[in-house]
């Protein structure tokens, strides 16, 4: 029996819906996994605070980190503070099964450390411009999924999901991408989907 939890960081540009998927993703996941969330902020809390006005999960299920400079450090070169959160959370809550770790918003060129996340969710959004997905950089290129968010917003930016798809197919070679628009949920299965059989969840 899988005695730590499955890790599943999530990073990505300011603005591109990292939040915005971990609420939905809690909202799916809370009833059918022992579950908690780490966030991470430059200077505030606003991120957990969000969450946790949302009710995505209990309160002290929800701990937010303040990184203080780069968001970068935090969750790669020193993720010493975010480790200690998660082992918090496995302190306060034996038998947790899944943690979700949100990075703070950052650059092309952020990613976890393996020592922080067993997955990596990158999250990117159509109002950035199609040729985003071309910019490649660790996120867009390496993650274990790629999220292109905020779909519905393409006619109005003028992007062109098949451009982004076959950028992402051409940057990403046989690794995942999802299309999605969080806003009603399109997508999400599929990302659920991913987190269960990549991590091999198994609900109780």
């Amino acid at each position: 029996m899988n005695t730590q939890p499955l890790r599943v960081g999530i990073g990505g540009p300011v603005g591109s819906g990292k939040t915005a998927l971990t609420l939905a993703l809690c909202q799916a996941l809370r009833d059918r996994y022992n579950l908690a969330v780490v966030t991470n902020d430059i200077y505030t809390q606003e991120d957990a605070q969000f969450l946790v006005r949302n009710e995505a999960l209990a309160p002290e299920r929800i701990i937010g980190v303040e990184t203080g400079g780069c968001p970068h450090t935090a969750i790669r070169e020193d993720a010493s503070i975010n480790l200690e959160a998660v082992e918090q959370l496995n302190r306060r809550f034996p038998g947790l099964d899944l943690i979700i770790v949100e990075s703070g918003g950052d650059n092309l060129s952020a990613t976890f450390s393996p020592e922080l996340s067993d997955l990596t969710i990158y999250v990117i959004d159509v109002s950035a411009g199609d040729k985003l997905p071309r910019k490649g950089g660790p996120g867009i290129c390496k993650s274990d999924l790629l999220v292109i968010n905020k779909i519905d917003l393409a006619p109005m930016v003028g992007a062109s999901l098949e451009v982004m798809d076959r950028d992402a197919r051409k940057m990403r070679g046989e690794r995942p991408f999802v299309f999605s628009n969080q806003k009603v949920g399109q997508g999400l299965e599929e990302i659920i989907s991913f987190i269960e059989k990549q991590g091999m969840l198994s609900a109780a």
